[in-house]
């Protein structure tokens, strides 16, 4: 059997003017992307850096992007994965953090801090250019042509694979590898949507989520496994979206939580999705009045599945089959456990495994992962059936769209300020992400004077974009209980103004 750099490798192999990619509705040949990917491997090569030291991206979804980890993979060296949508000061202090013997980033990335944080560590700095023709792609950065030998760079991974941030499943988001032995069996040979599609005859998929973590991995890897055209959007939006399944005539397609939301809102005639026989959609919770709502309206049915980073991937998953076995029976569920996982739910406290119909904590066994359970965030319902219905969150973390956010960490950004002196986080509803972070904030005394903004602007600096809270409010003093701790009935009830978005 291939094993996973093998496959990659040849993924951009074959007819050179064949049609791979369509990309802001123009068709890039195979040709093109293997032109990039090569020059890709050459400028690594260049570089000096061992093969076993991982290579850090910046990911963006671009055409370009796709050779470069296609050409990392298929060399079988590693990838470090570095979130794009930060501040260039984050970015930076990610790269002194990881210390990558060589970074990969799109020209708008590789902003001075950047520059600067790789020339600290000795990085190599690869530029690549999505505007440019093939052989103007890539690039060195000026000055960091070469890694320098004589800095200690980011270890080598005892297996060759990707390391990325954790989805926030079983806490605080972490750095985790996934090695490619897993992608292969996880992303590749489980995956079958594609596998029995012709190439050429079949509607093109679409990948829509962000490179940068498995999500968007998920799609990647098994399209250029079975060599199958696909459209790439940079990021989900409506317009977009609708044009691809409009114009490719597409049967099924996947759908983030907060995109239905938006759909609805935007009101599309019923013609523009006739062609889809259902819709898959995973990574954040589906709100069950919104799933009815929009398959009332357009007569599509909506399958859920449930994963994580931590498990490789999904393990539940509701299929066509099942739901046209059940009907509206089991709406809301997530499905049946998937791809050899066990689910259970346990007391939060006892960690004893609670029957069937009890809501608890959320535990998970994959043959992926090996043969431990594994303890999630996650409040959730198994039914007498076996079906799993998410309950929500058992951490107190907030759930923007897919994205899991800790208020601590919004809270430590804030009080990092020396003009505050805490700080409080809490959700407020958003019927299209369905929950988005608002934030409190009590002043030192005879600190300088800040305003909401230049504090939002500070926190920008240190968070994610989907970190950062949507309003900030400066108040006296932030209420507390009797034993001093911050009382979060009471913040919620200062932010009431931003709920009922």
């Amino acid at each position: 059997m291939a094993i996973l750099n093998e496959i990659i490798a040849s993924a951009l192999k074959g007819e050179r003017d064949e049609p791979l990619l369509e990309f802001r509705d123009h068709w890039l040949p195979r040709g093109a992307l293997a032109a990039v990917a090569a020059e890709v491997d050459q400028r690594l090569l260049l570089t000096d850096s061992p093969h076993e030291a991982p290579i850090a991206i910046i990911p963006r979804n671009r055409p370009a992007f796709v050779a470069a980890i296609s050409a990392v993979v298929g060399s079988g060296r590693s990838i470090l994965m570095i979130y794009a949508f930060q501040s260039p000061e984050a970015v930076a202090a990610d790269v002194r953090r990881l210390r990558p013997a060589v970074v990969v980033a799109d020209e708008q990335d590789w902003a001075d801090a950047v520059r600067e944080a790789a020339r600290e560590v000795g990085s190599a700095g690869i530029v690549l250019r999505d505007h440019a023709a093939p052989e103007n792609a890539v690039g060195f950065v000026s000055g960091l042509e070469q890694t320098d030998p004589a800095v200690e760079h980011h270890p080598p991974f005892a297996a060759p694979g990707i390391e990325m941030l954790t989805s926030g499943t079983t806490g605080a988001p972490k750095r985790f590898h996934l090695g490619y032995d897993l992608i292969e069996r996880s992303m590749v040979l489980e995956h079958t949507q594609y596998a029995s599609d012709s190439i050429t005859n079949s509607p093109p998929a679409v990948a829509m989520f962000p490179f940068g973590n498995i999500s968007g991995l998920y799609s990647l890897f098994p399209l250029l496994a079975a060599r199958k055209r696909f459209v790439l959007l940079e990021k989900f939006t409506v317009e977009a979206w609708l044009s691809a399944v409009q114009r490719h005539r597409l049967p099924r397609i996947a759908l983030p939580p907060a995109g239905f939301c938006m759909l609805l809102d935007a009101d599309p005639p019923l013609s523009a999705l006739e062609s889809l026989e259902f819709i898959n959609t995973g990574a954040a919770h589906l709100p069950v009045e919104v799933q009815e709502e929009f398959e009332a309206k357009f007569g599509i049915p909506v399958l859920t599945s449930y994963g994580a980073t931590e498990f490789g991937g999904p393990v539940t998953n509701m299929t066509l089959e099942l739901r046209r076995r059940w009907g509206d029976r089991k709406l809301g569920s997530v499905g049946l456990p998937w791809a050899g996982a066990e689910l259970r739910v346990v007391d939060g406290d006892s960690g004893a495994e609670l029957p069937r119909g009890s809501v608890g904590i959320l535990e998970v066994r994959t043959p992926r992962m090996g043969g431990d359970w594994i303890r999630t965030s996650d409040v959730a319902m198994i039914d007498a059936d076996g079906f799993v219905f998410h309950r929500g969150r058992a951490d107190g973390a907030i759930t923007r769209g897919g994205f899991k956010i800790l208020p601590e960490t919004v809270n430590s950004a804030f009080e990092s300020h020396p003009s505050v002196a805490a700080a409080a986080t809490v959700a407020a509803p958003d019927r299209r992400l369905g929950q988005v972070p608002v934030t409190a904030v009590e002043l030192r005394v005879g600190a300088p004077a800040v305003s909401a903004e230049a504090l939002l602007e500070h926190a920008r600096k240190h968070l994610y974009a989907t970190h950062v809270p949507v309003r900030v409010r400066i108040i006296d003093a932030l209420p507390r209980t009797p034993s001093m701790k911050v009382s979060l009935v009471d913040v919620r009830a200062l932010m009431a103004d931003v709920e009922g978005r």
